[in-house]
């Protein structure tokens, strides 16, 4: 198996050396740019599994980087790494489509976690008993194509998305428990990735509009579900 390739953008020169000997030495394919300019094009010329950006750089910052890498390939995880703790940052993360947010200071063990439970998560092959296609109301999932059919036509999803309509329509009417959902997509259920699947749901239902017997139902404290009347 070959080793997943990351992309560390970090201006603090002590820093990203130590992230780049650390992550090398756990056995990754670790490539260390000094500013956002660097990181851009090192990302145009190359693959990557996973980008771990300090937000705070010269040139280009990290939330202008990573919208940039989104509008290319939508799907690439990113972490966020910064020296605040400030709720507007988290949130703009979010909307930019962050994996993971980390605060300065930050142990390398805690870091290697998160790595490790997103590449999980974004690596995995598909589920031996999974549906290839799934019918609710006047939608239709095309789960290997990612792609949502419904009045308006089709509509391509993120991996995000399409895991998460899988999982709510696999249990129409059913109870889908929070937790569970977050660590099957997310890897864990930790309070960042609650914050980022809302949007998600939000997302999800702004999507399923067009059809009001499709609803997404939120049971506080447990979890959600797809109601489906005829």
């Amino acid at each position: 198996m070959s080793k997943a390739k990351l992309l560390v953008v970090e201006d603090d020169p002590n820093l990203g050396d130590i992230l780049q000997e650390y992550l090398t030495m756990k056995g990754y394919d670790c490539t260390l740019c000094r500013d956002g300019e660097e990181g851009w094009s090192k990302f145009k010329k190359d693959k990557y599994n996973l980008c771990i950006l300090d937000i705070m750089m010269p040139k280009k910052d990290g939330f202008t980087l990573g919208k940039e890498i989104k509008k290319v390939q939508e799907d690439l995880p990113i972490i966020y790494l910064t020296a605040k703790n400030l709720k507007e940052d988290i949130i703009e993360g979010l909307k930019i489509g962050a994996d993971d947010y980390i605060t300065k200071p930050f142990s390398m063990e805690e870091l290697l976690l998160r790595i490790g439970a997103i590449l999980r998560r974004t690596q995995k092959s598909d589920e031996v008993n999974a549906l290839k296609v799934y019918s609710f109301g006047d939608f239709v999932l095309h789960y290997d194509e990612q792609m949502l059919e419904g009045p308006q036509g089709k509509q391509k999803l993120t991996s995000k998305e399409n895991e998460l309509i899988r999982i709510l329509a696999s249990e129409i009417n059913k109870l889908v428990n929070r937790s569970h959902a977050l660590k099957q997509i997310w890897g864990d259920d930790s309070y960042f990735n609650a914050r980022s699947m809302d949007v998600y749901l939000s997302k999800i239902r702004k999507l399923l509009k067009d059809d009001p017997k499709v609803q997404i139902i939120t049971i506080h404290g447990e979890g959600f579900k797809m109601v489906v009347t005829e």
